[in-house]
């Protein structure tokens, strides 16, 4: 099931769990949101279980906030269909330079993403 997850009155847990659901609603490994929010893997463990959130202020706070945008666009622009949603985020993308999952894990380029969703979402 496909989620639109807000960002209003959001709080550490929050949104450590949001991210969470994120990966899992989009099938990505917990290792890509790791690299995405440049933490490590044993960080990404901690948020699931339950023993750690995201701090405000850090690094890792603001490319959550970052993802949490990436994800309601992509929302948006799909109108909720997850198929389509997953199978964008893997296919090759000549505008963004290659697939967008990639560009976000191997190259961190979630705001080109994000700038071409905005720019797709509006026409």
């Amino acid at each position: 099931m496909v989620l639109d997850i807000s960002n209003e009155f959001i709080n550490p847990r929050r949104l450590s769990q949001s991210v969470l659901q994120i990966c899992e609603i989009l099938g990505m490994y917990q290792a890509e949101l790791a690299r995405i929010l440049r933490l490590q893997c044993r960080d990404i463990g901690r948020l699931s279980s339950g023993k750690a959130v995201l701090e405000k202020g850090t690094e890792s706070w603001q490319q959550a906030e970052f993802f949490l945008e990436f994800y309601r666009l992509l929302y948006l622009f799909h109108d909720g269909n997850e198929v389509a949603m997953c199978n964008w985020l893997r296919k090759d993308n000549p505008e963004l330079g290659g697939a967008p999952l990639l560009q976000m894990v191997d190259e961190l380029r979630v705001s080109d993403v994000i700038s071409y969703l905005k720019d797709a979402v509006q026409t």
